[in-house]
């Protein structure tokens, strides 16, 4: 990840981030929690993905530059004197979102069959992926809209989420993380949910991907970087450790995975966003600013692993959980789109555009899933399901 300006049809991954919402994790029902423990909701965790995409829509609207600067006429920097400082570091909302995944979906293919882990996964992913590719598509489409849209060829090739490895312009901006989470998921079932997830499986796995990870790091070979993922692969093994920590916090092997994956993690944060050295940096992170936020996210899911915060079980939590994916998926594009409607047409003050920007998508969010989600997912996984 690097500091380079992201449209909706560059090809470079941008700065910033994801995240999924997993209902069959801690959203929904998973496995035992301890031995023999029934697995409540962690409503916790529905919060944290909200706080995590909330990151990285700051990130988007203040925190860099490049399109959205168009849509503001003149750089965040600069409507947000302040605030764009705090705001660059919300593209490390991607690391929090890969270390919740790395949690749920290793709850979500506990003790349940493939068939059944993929029509979760594809049921969850799809519905509100192709619903937001065909809305920015559109809306970028419109002659007042000044943002360039994408091919109809590109836009078509879009809706398999195979654009990035197939070289082809992205529709949305943030779907660069949606690529590591597949790559994910196939690793996790290839290695744990085909032969029958346990716990011996679920740790060799993760001493496994660690140990790959790092070879493949020094054999700079494309191939392995691609399937490795050697600057994501801690945070996923993290959270499946603290997932391992939430079923048994006595177990030592599950503390060394979850320490190994912050002291690596961090490591690739450090290195590919700290810029506190470069006088052209729109805004500058340190390393240890990088370090903190990065605890963050594994302290934050460490304490809900522990039951720390078991006494955050407000309902509204579920809500905003079921709005993470959504809002994730349209704030970027159709923020800017928003922004310039407000800032620069009705010349509304750039406090509250910026207010009335992440309310839009919040709702635009809760519509998605009202109206596409809810709708679609349970057919489409009951298809697959039966397949």
């Amino acid at each position: 990840m690097t500091e380079t300006v992201v449209s909706s049809t560059s090809k470079a991954p941008p700065t910033a981030p994801a995240p999924v919402h997993e209902p069959d994790g801690p959203g929904g029902r998973g496995g035992p929690a301890g031995p023999g423990g029934p697995e409540g909701r962690l409503r916790a965790l529905d919060g944290l993905r909200l706080i995590a995409a909330l990151m990285v829509a700051v990130y988007h609207y203040a925190g860099r530059d490049g399109e959205v600067s168009r849509a503001w006429g003149t750089s965040p920097g600069l409507q947000f004197p302040t605030l764009h400082g705090f705001a660059a570091y919300g593209c490390l909302g991607v690391q929090v979102f890969f270390v919740i995944s790395g949690f749920v979906i290793c709850m979500s293919g506990w003790c349940r069959p493939l068939r059944s882990f993929v029509a979760s996964r594809v049921s969850r992913l799809m519905p509100a992926y192709w619903a937001a590719v065909l809305l920015v598509t559109a809306v970028f489409a419109l002659p007042p809209v000044v943002f360039e849209a994408v091919s109809p060829s590109d836009a078509l090739v879009n809706l398999t989420l195979l654009q990035q490895p197939l070289g082809v312009d992205r529709v949305l901006g943030v779907c660069w993380t949606l690529w590591a989470e597949i790559r994910f998921y196939a690793l996790f079932a290839l290695c744990v949910v085909l032969p029958g997830a346990n716990r011996r499986r679920v740790v060799v796995f993760c001493a496994g991907w660690t140990m790959a990870a790092a070879i493949a790091q020094a054999a700079h070979q494309p191939l392995l970087d691609v399937v490795l993922m050697p600057a994501y692969a801690p945070f996923f093994v993290g959270g499946v450790g603290l997932y391992l920590v939430h079923r048994d916090r006595r177990d030592a092997y599950a503390w060394g995975i979850v320490a190994a994956g912050f002291l690596i993690g961090q490591h690739y944060a450090v290195r590919q966003l700290s810029n506190a050295s470069d006088p052209h940096a729109f805004a500058h992170r340190t390393s240890l600013g990088i370090v903190l936020v990065v605890a963050f996210g594994f302290v934050a899911v460490g304490a809900i692993a522990l039951g720390r915060l078991n006494r955050a079980n407000w309902r509204w939590l579920t809500v905003a959980g079921t709005l993470t994916y959504p809002f994730y998926l349209v704030h970027e594009h159709l923020g800017w789109v928003a922004i310039r409607f407000l800032h620069r047409g009705l010349h509304v003050p750039s406090a509250a555009t910026f207010a009335l920007t992440l309310v839009s998508m919040l709702l635009l969010a809760l519509l998605l899933n009202r109206l596409v989600e809810r709708p679609l997912a349970p057919r489409l996984k009951r298809a697959l399901s039966r397949a």
